[in-house]
């Protein structure tokens, strides 16, 4: 889905239909709004566990490790042009409005 997150956010603008994706990416290239890890977090811990393994680290004794952090970004131009509100409270509880 990444890869195709300009033609999603595209697509989501022309028949005025709101996206929640995953990633804050697709919300910059168009989309409503994303709730998820980061992906500069996620790349993070990967490369710790591969850091890891490579030092020897088995498999078996690592203990599988989960974002400990989601953001909440919203696209306040996409919303406005398919048409939908936000309420002031998500838009305060957001981590980040795109504008």
């Amino acid at each position: 889905m990444n890869g195709l997150r300009k033609e999603l956010g595209r697509l989501s603008l022309d028949y005025r239909l709101p996206a929640i994706c995953q990633f804050r990416e697709a919300v910059e290239a168009g989309c409503l709004a994303s709730y998820g890890v980061r992906l500069s977090d996620a790349f993070a811990m990967t490369a710790a566990l591969t850091d890891k393994m490579l030092k020897g680290a088995h498999p078996g004794d690592t203990p599988a490790e989960q974002p400990t952090r989601l953001e909440l970004v919203i696209n306040q131009s996409a919303a406005r042009a398919i048409g939908v509100d936000i309420p002031a409270a998500i838009l305060d509880g957001a981590d980040e409005v795109i504008e």
